[in-house]
């Protein structure tokens, strides 16, 4: 089972509309079958799981969602990022209790993780109806966190860098067998998956 879509409830929906699309998030639906329903669907860049708002969708009171939650591998990129783009982020921080983020503002501490470990860095931002939204930082998954049957790049860029380590640690697996690898694609493949699901590489 995958998380597909989160509702959020907004009181405007041209203005949540505005709001989402201008941080750069994929307009993927706007349909109003009439005038008492009306649906738009957004996806944030590189997630596999969208955002809907709109009329009659949902009987939450706007404003009322809470610790919707993204990721990043840059939180200070997107600290700078966002507030680029007018969503009025807090400023980076990390928590007290070291394991996640307390609700609400408890127990913040000011700038990223000290060790800058993976998981430990936050900030948050809300949409125009006071829908909360937290963006964490992850450089590096926790061990079964990844499904190793799926492979998924953000960007092209993204996955021209993966070729290129594969192409890097195939070249040294040549050097080491002495012998031209004729089927290059299939351990090209076995390494970009490998690597993203943080298991054992080819060597």
């Amino acid at each position: 089972m995958k998380l597909e879509v989160v509702v959020v409830p907004v009181s405007d929906v041209d203005r949540a509309k505005n709001f989402y699309t201008a941080l750069g998030w994929r307009l993927d639906a706007d349909i109003a079958p009439d005038e008492n329903f009306r649906v738009v669907q957004v996806t944030p860049p590189g997630s596999p799981a969208s955002v809907i708002f709109g009329t009659s969708v949902t009987n939450q009171q706007p404003g009322s969602a809470e610790g919707l939650q993204l990721v990043v591998a840059d939180i200070e990129a997107a600290h700078g990022e966002l507030k680029r783009l007018g969503a009025d982020p807090s400023d980076v921080f990390h928590d007290a209790g070291g394991v996640f983020h307390h609700g609400g503002t408890d127990a913040r501490v000011p700038g990223p993780d000290p060790g800058r470990n993976s998981y430990g860095s936050f900030l948050s931002f809300d949409d125009p109806d006071g829908n909360g939204w937290i963006l964490q930082e992850i450089t590096t998954r926790l061990p079964g966190r990844v499904d190793a049957a799926t492979t998924e790049f953000a960007s092209a860029d993204d996955l021209a860098d993966a070729m290129r380590r594969a192409a890097a640690a195939h070249g040294e697996h040549e050097a080491r067998t002495g012998a031209e690898d004729p089927d290059w694609p299939a351990w090209y493949a076995r390494y970009m998956v490998n690597e993203q699901a943080g298991t054992e590489l080819p060597a």
